[in-house]
């Protein structure tokens, strides 16, 4: 069977994009592919303006922002291949022939660069933190080393598409006339998270720092802090007003992909509380197989639901290392 090159990045960047999806489910789509069968339903994707020349996509994976002016544009975030095609087609209308300047990758998980491969003919630059690339590849190196360990077959061969730009502490250029900048605040949910804003627009693209109302994804291999989220969330929050608009990477069903800086408080707050509920239970000598398989709700985040096993065990790994 023949694919076209459309098919074949669709297919085979899948691989890219384990930290969002269980690997099983990311195999049996390529495997159906290949097979020649019925591709998904094309999942619900949206653009929503927000502020001047900056609005958000949203589809399968990371929320994307995006800056379109008459002279400038910039993407932040690649999600899924099948939705980086659909977002990237809706760039390219709105932004009607104006290059695309920059993608920016927040960091470096799967459901925010798999759709590298898409964008990257059609940017100008990919542009992140100086840990990204490294973290990307080491990641992708850890799938195929588990699915060895598991006894799987090799997943198929993807060429890493990761940035070919980067800074270190802040990065700061005019795009389009909208001034962007990128600060890095340190180890947080991964340790490569930038914070994006647009000055003009006062519109903060936050990535993965917020998940909203609802457990997030730590990432330890991928040197992740919960201390010093903490401390990441109130810095953002110091360098930015009242007024400011947050773009949220996920969010639970009921709640929204944007919001203000309360909710940067409630996320901050609920990191502490989800820190205090894991030194108070080994304060007491519970042990962490005890621990880490707790089901409470934290006092005063019941939207969240139940605490899970893969926000306790890294929170416990973390402290437990001091």
């Amino acid at each position: 069977m023949s694919v076209n090159r459309r098919q074949f990045l669709t297919s085979s960047s899948l691989a890219l994009v384990g930290s969002a999806l269980p690997l099983r489910d990311l195999f049996a789509q390529v495997a159906a592919q290949a097979a020649g069968q019925a591709p998904a339903a094309p999942p619900v994707t949206a653009f929503t303006p927000l502020r001047g020349t900056v609005g958000f996509f949203t589809g399968q994976g990371g929320t994307i922002g995006y800056h379109i002016s008459k002279t400038g544009v910039v993407v932040v975030d690649a999600q899924m291949p099948a939705t980086a095609e659909i977002c990237l087609d809706g760039v390219k209308e709105r932004a009607a022939g104006v290059a695309i300047d920059y993608l920016v990758n927040t960091h470096h998980h799967g459901d925010h660069t798999g759709g590298n491969p898409i964008f990257r003919p059609a940017v100008k630059k990919i542009l992140a933190h100086a840990n990204v690339p490294d973290l990307q590849r080491a990641a992708a190196a850890r799938q195929i080393a588990a699915r060895q360990a598991a006894g799987q077959p090799p997943a198929p061969v993807v060429e890493q598409v990761v940035a070919d730009t980067t800074f270190v502490n802040t990065w700061r250029e005019e795009v389009g006339g909208e001034w962007m900048a990128l600060k890095y605040y340190g180890a947080a949910h991964t340790s490569g998270d930038a914070v994006v804003t647009f000055e003009q627009a006062n519109v903060v693209h936050m990535g993965d720092l917020i998940f909203n109302r609802r457990h997030p994804v730590i990432d330890r291999p991928g040197g992740s802090s919960v201390v010093n989220w903490v401390k990441v969330l109130e810095g953002a929050l110091k360098d930015h007003g009242k007024d400011t608009i947050y773009v949220f990477g996920h969010a639970a069903a009921q709640f929204p992909a944007t919001g203000a800086a309360a909710d940067l408080v409630y996320m901050r707050d609920y990191l502490t509380a989800l820190l205090d509920y894991v030194r108070a239970e080994m304060k007491v000598g519970k042990t962490k197989d005890v621990i880490v398989k707790s089901t409470d709700v934290l006092k005063g985040f019941d939207t969240h639901g139940p605490l899970a096993e893969r926000v306790l065990t890294p929170v416990y790994d973390e402290l437990a290392a001091g």
